[in-house]
């Protein structure tokens, strides 16, 4: 009878310890997971190496003649990364220059997009005049990547005006013959 009993009595443990086993787990069950996105707004331009670029005049060889200005250079390409917030949900490039050389233009024209990016990119302006005072030259960017280096984002042509050239602001009589002058030319990414 002993035995009995106690092969009673661990059928019965064993039956509960496996109840209790089974009262902890369902069919489903969940945990937390923090995720952290940060709010991103880089610019540069590319290629890096050979940003900087030569434009100038040529002299006329005729009286009366105006100077020539050199031909336009397309070498460098605008890129960005941004990860907007939800205060504000596009940003825009600017550009300026620094200093203006009188009686001379600069232009900057932005085409569209192309490379390997993706998201909301943006807008390029029509072509602008650089001053010292910022100015939209693209706009309305999301979340968004060009792409980096040449070949990615927003190709930039860049061409001189001498006095009241195409949608330009300097005049002629201010022109002043110099060797080399460097200017600055400055694009900052910011919210809307």
């Amino acid at each position: 009878m002993k035995k009995t009993t106690i092969s009673l009595a661990l059928t019965f443990a064993a039956f509960a310890l496996s109840a209790n086993l089974k009262a902890q787990d369902t069919k489903t069950d969940n945990h937390t997971l923090t995720i952290s996105v940060p709010e991103v707004a880089l610019v540069d331009i590319e290629p890096a190496a050979t940003k900087n670029i030569t434009l100038g005049f040529t002299a006329p060889t005729e009286a009366g003649s105006a100077v020539i200005p050199n031909a336009a250079n397309t070498t460098l390409w605008l890129n960005y990364s941004s990860i907007k917030s939800d205060a504000e949900p596009t940003r825009n490039v600017s550009v300026k220059v620094n200093p203006i050389i009188p009686g001379i233009d600069i232009h900057v024209t932005a085409a569209g997009a192309t490379g390997s990016g993706g998201g909301t990119l943006g807008t390029p302006a029509a072509q602008l005049t650089l001053s010292a005072t910022d100015q939209t030259i693209i706009s309305e960017i999301g979340s968004a990547y060009t792409g980096n280096g040449a070949n990615n984002g927003h190709n930039l042509t860049y061409a001189l005006a001498a006095g009241s050239g195409p949608g330009g602001v300097a005049s002629y009589a201010d022109l002043k013959a110099i060797t080399t002058t460097e200017v600055s030319v400055i694009y900052t990414i910011s919210d809307n």
